[in-house]
């Protein structure tokens, strides 16, 4: 049995190739951080005994006669890059909902190949873990997605992620100084707005604008410059740090109608008018989690504020994906399988 834990992540500014085109022209780069909140799957060979030769729960059970019958993407494109075709059981829980802005489905995708290695006695480091995935989401699956969600996944850590034309991708860690990124976190609150959406729906449409939309991606990519000296500047005030915020989500929603809508606006001018400096909605836009910058002493009025919403309390991660539990398991004789279908039929 293997159980891996990998965590969910909050980006601040920069795109990575969620506008793929684009981003294939000219590089990109993100300023992001992984978080405390975590999504976490068991996987373990199926033993041959059981009707079905494959079992995943999720939001659903599926039991299934062949790998390749099971309807949910990613284990299925998973098991299917990894030549998978043995029985498993698969098991997957999370501490925040999926379709809400902080890199779920890519964080089960980092985290169930590392299982799946792990099931196969085989480890992948940090980079090797990430391209699989992006592999298998865009390649594989032919999903809108973008790259900088599974690599956060895989590295953990506040990092800057660059981009290059090339296809490489390069992962500056961000440590700051004298207790810097603590700050930062103090100066953070999270609120769920209540709406799901899927990002892929949104990002095809921001994929489809982006000719029209290059001075808006430049501008986006400098804040990560702007960002990342903020934070390794001692001397400059965090405060700037939360104005930046507020300006980079004015960009984001200018790209398409969907980012944005009047409720979502509506909390976010809340936000604002309780105090805060500046925020975000987070991941493809139209629901999820809105994330503010906000001075700890307006803290509380934020909260009464915002109080018909939860808020969601997280910290900063430096921690990637990884095996949280390994035990190995007895390795059962092919031909088991082949009486097991015999008896079933």
């Amino acid at each position: 049995m293997i159980i891996t834990a990998t965590p969910l992540r909050i980006s601040f500014f920069g795109g990575g190739t969620d506008y793929p085109v684009w981003y294939r022209e000219h590089g990109g780069a993100v300023l992001s951080t992984a978080i405390d909140k975590r999504c976490y799957i068991t996987c373990r060979r199926l033993p041959p005994f059981f009707e079905y030769h494959s079992r995943v729960s999720y939001s659903k059970v599926e039991n299934v006669p062949r790998n390749d019958a099971i309807e949910h993407p990613s284990v299925r494109g998973c098991l299917q890059f990894l030549g998978i075709e043995d029985g498993v059981e698969i098991h997957h829980v999370a501490d925040l909902p999926a379709r809400t802005g902080l890199g779920t489905s890519s964080a089960f995708t980092v985290g169930l190949l590392l299982g799946l290695y792990a099931l196969q006695d085989k480890m992948r480091s940090k980079q090797a873990l990430a391209t699989d995935a992006i592999r298998v989401e865009q390649n594989l699956l032919k999903e809108a997605v973008g790259a900088q969600d599974q690599v956060s996944a895989a590295y953990g850590g506040f990092n800057r992620i660059n981009f290059q034309t090339d296809g490489s991708i390069d992962v500056k860690r961000i440590l700051g100084t004298n207790g810097r990124l603590a700050d930062l976190e103090q100066h953070l609150a999270l609120y769920f707005t209540g709406f799901s959406r899927t990002a892929s729906e949104i990002a095809q449409e921001q994929v489809r604008v982006t000719p029209q939309r290059q001075r808006e991606l430049e501008l986006m990519l400098q804040l990560v410059d702007e960002g990342e000296d903020i934070l390794t500047s001692p001397s400059r005030s965090l405060d700037e740090f939360g104005r930046l915020l507020h300006e980079g989500w004015q960009i984001k929603r200018s790209l398409t109608a969907k980012i944005s809508n009047a409720s979502i606006d509506d909390i976010y001018q809340a936000g604002l008018d309780a105090g805060a400096l500046g925020g975000k909605l987070l991941g493809a836009g139209g629901g999820g989690f809105m994330l503010f910058f906000v001075p700890p002493e307006r803290r509380q009025a934020l909260r009464e504020r915002l109080r018909k919403l939860l808020c969601i309390p997280f910290a900063f991660s430096a921690k990637g994906s990884q095996v949280v539990v390994y035990e190995p398991e007895e390795v059962y004789d092919p031909s088991l399988v082949n009486e097991r279908n015999i008896v079933y039929a």
